[in-house]
């Protein structure tokens, strides 16, 4: 980059990151602003560009003096003006390290952090509530979490254990399946009980649909009125099941080709499932989704179910081809009783390693989708009222008998 670009990128760096906290000017006095936070940034780029011709000590003695100016506004700050918090000395050092980054030709670093930054300065609201509301419980788990992942991966080799699975890629498949779902209960935990019964049923679907489904029919007890709500959101619970199920397919084979032979029949059981949750949605609903109770997807417990369980399914399925063929495969469709999502990753995993055919693979996780469809039913048996088991009995029929007529259609065509 010529010094007017870096100037340019310096400049626009520091307005960015200096609006937010201009902006913040309006609830509080700030140390700096706009004007500071720009003169900042362009100084650590002047500072790196000199230290080319003048020596690394340079930017050394430059950083020295930011870090003093930054302790010096932290002290007047915490001590003087008796208000804590060190957000603003910290990111104005942050941002001298961002001219800095320029200023040696690592723009596209120091503009990549800086947007990350800013989303961090301009959400502090949002991020401090989210932290408040966390139990101690889930703040243990999503650390327990981290901890194992990052401490895990690294160190797992990446042979196939047995010649069946690669456990690094096993730790990573888990790792972003319990992302996936925990972002879920985030806006679950956020939205739920403002949104209803509804919003939680399909964002529960996302997290754990046997669990939610299970959560939502216990509602039902309460009155008769309430098995037309409660089915609205076991619905819509088993619609986000199978839009993760057909996820969980692209991030296990990136290349599409099970999602796209998935796509066609997994469609048709989505629109099915959707019209006629739009028709038991028109029923009155007399309570929200705020007591939808469903464990952290962050519990090393929960991580490691789901870990064991298509681990279990990789390999049964393995020695069911081998002694069984495409028939064996087709039965592990049953492990979706216990974890639809388990199934999926196994049986793409089996295709992604060429043991098994993309179709094959395609239809068992198709098939997946259909029982744990259909355990939606038993579910509804065991934990909700008799009125919940009747419709749920009818439409989740209706539901995957629909569905595996599309599957026979879409392989004979």
């Amino acid at each position: 980059m010529d010094f007017l670009t870096k100037l340019a990128i310096a400049f626009l760096i520091g307005i960015m990151v200096g609006v937010e906290r201009e902006h913040r000017g309006l609830e509080h006095e700030i140390f700096a602003g706009v004007r500071s936070y720009s003169i900042t940034c362009i100084t650590g780029m002047l500072v790196a560009l000199v230290s080319e011709s003048a020596g690394a000590g340079f930017v050394y003695v430059a950083t020295l003096f930011f870090a003093a100016i930054c302790s010096i506004v932290t002290y007047s700050k915490i001590f003087l003006f008796k208000r804590i918090g060190v957000t603003s000395p910290i990111s104005l050092f942050f941002i001298f390290v961002m001219g800095v980054l320029v200023g040696y030709d690592y723009g596209l670093f120091a503009i990549v952090s800086s947007i990350v930054v800013s989303f961090l300065l301009v959400q502090k609201q949002p991020l401090h509530k989210f932290a408040g509301n966390l139990t101690k419980e889930e703040i243990y788990n999503a650390i327990q979490f981290l901890a194992v992942a990052f401490i895990l991966y690294p160190v797992m080799p990446e042979k196939p254990f047995f010649g069946l699975i690669n456990l690094r890629y096993a730790i990573l498949i888990v790792i972003l399946v319990s992302l996936i779902s925990f972002s879920s209960y985030v806006l679950l935990r956020k939205f739920g009980t403002k949104r209803g019964l509804y919003y939680s049923g399909f964002l529960g679907g996302f997290i754990n649909s046997e669990a939610t489904t299970g959560a939502l029919a216990g509602l039902s007890k309460r009155a008769e009125e309430m098995a037309d709500p409660v089915l609205t959101g076991v619905l819509l619970c088993n619609i986000s099941m199978l839009i993760r199920n057909l996820i969980l397919a692209f991030i296990v084979d990136p290349t599409g080709q099970i999602t796209l032979l998935m796509l066609p029949p997994q469609l048709v059981l989505i629109v099915v499932s959707t019209v006629i949750a739009f028709r038991h949605s028109k029923k009155f609903c007399p309570i929200d989704g705020g007591e939808l109770k469903i464990q952290s997807p962050f519990s090393l417990g929960q991580a490691f179910k789901f870990g064991i369980a298509f681990t279990l399914i990789l390999i049964i399925g393995n020695f069911a081809y081998s002694a069984a063929g495409t028939t064996g495969i087709y039965l592990t469709a049953l492990g979706a009783l216990v974890s639809s999502s388990g199934v999926i990753v196994s049986v793409t995993l089996l295709a992604v390693s060429g043991s098994i055919s993309y179709e094959v693979a395609a239809n068992t996780a198709i098939i997946a989708s259909l029982v744990s469809t259909v355990n939606k039913i038993l579910l509804s048996k065991i934990s909700g009222s008799p009125g919940l088991f009747s419709l749920a009995k009818k439409d989740f029929g209706i539901i995957a008998i629909t569905g595996t007529v599309a599957l026979l259609l879409w392989n004979i065509l």
